[in-house]
Order: structure tokens, then C-alpha cells, then sequence
């Protein structure tokens, strides 16, 4: 019963959900599994993309190689400055990445950075680098978040909503625990279980919608960098409201202001502004 989720309004119950499998006496995470099965589908969908549109498919496969690694370094630094009181005790532990505390936006923002040095150095168009490679950042978030479901994390608040997803309370971090769940908590079998928003499947719902609408825009496009700001605008405006309803928000230091709606909203409006701006510099061209 403790490595049971259900999600009760939708009449699922999965009895026993582990969190690893075990091979050879060594233990391997879900979470771990997922997030490569999601890069694997990002690499191979830009590689995808690259081709259609002219460009060296096996250059995304170089290109990837870096923009993984430096994502995942910058989606861990990122996690780890903002909840630093876990880690000051035990230095040690931000290596332990099994346990999940990758940051998106962290990886995202390495991500730019890396696609900025890539084209500098290889003499490509950084623009067109972020359209074809947003296509399949935004289809491994999708896939992604499901790491948070096999470690029970990244929830939102109680709800008694259609998509209820109900958690035993040993399987879960007591600091994820609010009031309001404790007030709605039921016991099972002498097990006790909360009921929350699943947001990881929110965001990985939001996420393959917005892959849907870019990859029916892309050849609207009106300039290289166009498909990446949308992406930015649609992730952002999802991550906006999903992360309101998350308990275990990253919180500006001093602040009660959660980092990642601040940046999401950031990147959201930059994005209008941006696109505004360059569609009517494409105007004033022709």
C-alpha cells in the first residue's frame, strides 16, 4: 500500500509504483531512465527537423552532446542555489542526482548559453539552431516530468479534482506537506495518504500541447529564432500557472516569490516583445 497511486475521480489505482529497477545488484532510477529516454526523443526529433529543413542532421548530434551535458550541469546548479538549506549540510549529496532536483529553467538557460557558443565556434546560425532544437526541448520536457511521477514529486495543493492523484504520506517529502493536506488526509489500511494536483502531469500535458501547435506553425515562421520565442511564450504562460499550485516552489531568496513564475512571466512578455519587434522589421523589409 505505501508504493500505491491512485487517482481516485479517474478510477486508477496502480498498487505498487517502484521508483528503480535493479540490475546486476545495481540500483537505477526511474527518474533517471525517463530523463534520458526524454533527451534520447529531443536529439533525434531536432535531427528530424534539421533535415527537413536543409540543414547537417549530424550537427545536432555534436550539438547535443554539449547542450546535454552543460543542461544538466546548469538544471542542477540552478535547483541546488535555491534550495540550498538541503544541501549546506551535506556537500556531497548535489552530486546524488537519483533522487531527482534538476531544475528546468536551469537547463534552459544553459541550454542558451551553450547554443550561443556552438554557433559561434561552428559558424551557424544561432536562431536557427534554437528553432530546430527548441522542437525537441520541449518534447523531452514532456516526457521528463513523468521522473517526477515514479519519485512522487513536483505536486501541487490538496484537490478534489477529476485528475486527484492520491500519494501515501511515507512515500513523499514532509516539506511538500501543506496544512490543507493534512486536513484532507485519509487512512488506508493504517497507511495515510494525501490527494494533490499531479502538476507533473499538467506540465507534461502543457508541454506536448505546445510541441503540437509549433510543429503546426513552423512553416509559418516569419524569421530564424520565431518557433523558439513561441516556445518560450507557451512554456512560460503554462509554468506560470502550474508552478502556482506546486508546494515545493524555489523561492527567491528573502522573497515569497516563486523563481520560476518570476521567470517564466519574464521570458513571457520578452518573447511577445521580441516577436512583435522582428515581424515588423520583416514588414518594413519587403
Amino acid at each position: 500500500m505505501d508504493r500505491m497511486i491512485e487517482f481516485p475521480n479517474l478510477g486508477i489505482r496502480l498498487p505498487s509504483v517502484g521508483d528503480h529497477i535493479t540490475v546486476f545488484g545495481f540500483d537505477i532510477a526511474f527518474y533517471g531512465i525517463i530523463i534520458g529516454i526524454g533527451i534520447l526523443t529531443g536529439i533525434f526529433i531536432a535531427a528530424a527537423e534539421a533535415k527537413r529543413t536543409g540543414q547537417d542532421p549530424e550537427g545536432y548530434f555534436d550539438f547535443a552532446i554539449y547542450a546535454v551535458i552543460f543542461s544538466i550541469i546548469g538544471a542542477r546548479i540552478y535547483y541546488v542555489v535555491f534550495s540550498w538549506d538541503m544541501y549546506k549540510e551535506d556537500l556531497l549529496s548535489i552530486l546524488n542526482l537519483r533522487q531527482g532536483g534538476l531544475a528546468i529553467y536551469g537547463g534552459v538557460i544553459a541550454a542558451i548559453v551553450t547554443t550561443f557558443a556552438y554557433a559561434r565556434i561552428k559558424k551557424m546560425s544561432a536562431a536557427l539552431i534554437f528553432d530546430t532544437a527548441g522542437l525537441g526541448l520541449v518534447a523531452g520536457q514532456a516526457i521528463g516530468r513523468w521522473g517526477n511521477f515514479f519519485n512522487r514529486e513536483a505536486f501541487g495543493e490538496y484537490t478534489d479534482s477529476l485528475f486527484a492523484m492520491r500519494l501515501p504520506v511515507s512515500a513523499v517529502r514532509s516539506s511538500d506537506i501543506t496544512d490543507l493536506m493534512r486536513e484532507h488526509m485519509e487512512v488506508i489500511d493504517d497507511i495515510s495518504f494525501i490527494q494533490v494536483h499531479p502538476t507533473f502531469l499538467y506540465e507534461s500535458m502543457w508541454c506536448a500541447g505546445v510541441l503540437l501547435l509549433l510543429l503546426l506553425y513552423r512553416r509559418h515562421k516569419r524569421f530564424d529564432g520565431e518557433v523558439f520565442l513561441l516556445y518560450l511564450l507557451g512554456y512560460g504562460l503554462g509554468r506560470l500557472w502550474i508552478e502556482g499550485l506546486r508546494t515545493d516552489q524555489l523561492l527567491i531568496p528573502g522573497t515569497q516569490l516563486a523563481v520560476s513564475q518570476v521567470l517564466a512571466g519574464t521570458l513571457a512578455i520578452v518573447s511577445v516583445g521580441m516577436i512583435v519587434w522582428r515581424r515588423k522589421r520583416a514588414c518594413t523589409r519587403k
